[in-house]
């Protein structure tokens, strides 16, 4: 790990929680945040603004490699620009979450964006949020989290957040999407989403996000890490 700089590798499905969660740790500690899933939707915007299909592999590792992507702190949250432009928003819509879930079953944009993510990696620290965060970009992390709950609570907590956002969403149908994103990522051939073998797993169904950003917290303490916050 350059220059000795922790990771703390959090990985598990859509909706375990792994973004604010990871957000709030990395606030906590003032360490760097890697939301890699936003590079993936930022990679599949980036294809349906340049009108490169979801099956042409080679043409989006392409695009994967040259992406014009900012992320800005901003009040207690992330701002994501893509080309000069805010998609905060954008990529986190249904649609592309999908799109991006087929997009990183491709090995070459897989690879495209592996060194860009291991980039993020700097001084005091680095919370690294993904799907292989723990078995394929940061394999030596000393601390690796799998964040799990159970497919309707994550389908719920997604209504939730669509409905304050002003979208109505049909229930079953989040259920349905959430199996088959699921199913998509558990079943890819390359960087399938699993836990590492020295993962430790939290089932955050019944958890609240204070009790689990303590709970991190406490387990970097542990091992030495960062201080107890």
């Amino acid at each position: 790990m350059r220059d000795s700089a922790p990771v703390l590798a959090i990985d598990g499905p859509g909706g375990a929680g792994k973004g604010t969660i990871s957000r709030l740790v990395a606030e906590r500690l003032g360490w760097h945040l890697l939301d890699s899933g936003a590079l993936y939707r930022l990679t599949a915007l980036a294809a349906a603004k340049h009108e490169v299909a979801l099956d042409d592999e080679a043409a989006l590792a392409e695009v994967a490699r040259d992406l014009d992507v900012v992320f800005e702190a901003r009040d207690g949250g992330t701002v994501v620009w893509l080309e000069g432009a805010d998609a905060t928003t954008t990529i986190r819509t249904e649609q592309i979450g999908d799109a991006a879930s087929q997009v990183a079953a491709l090995p070459a944009v897989r690879q495209a964006l592996m060194q860009r993510q291991r980039d993020f990696l700097k001084p005091p620290g680095l919370v690294a949020d993904g799907r292989d965060m723990g078995t394929v970009v940061f394999p030596d992390a000393p601390l690796k989290i799998f964040l799990t709950a159970s497919a309707s609570e994550r389908a719920h907590r997604r209504r939730l957040q669509l409905q304050e956002a002003g979208v109505d969403a049909s229930l079953s149908s989040l259920l349905k999407e959430i199996q088959a994103r699921d199913a998509r990522d558990m079943q890819r051939s390359v960087a399938p989403l699993k836990p590492a073998d020295d993962a430790i797993t939290l089932d955050t169904t019944r958890l609240t996000i204070p009790e689990v950003v303590d709970r991190l917290t406490e387990l970097l303490a542990q091992r030495g890490l960062a201080s107890a916050i």
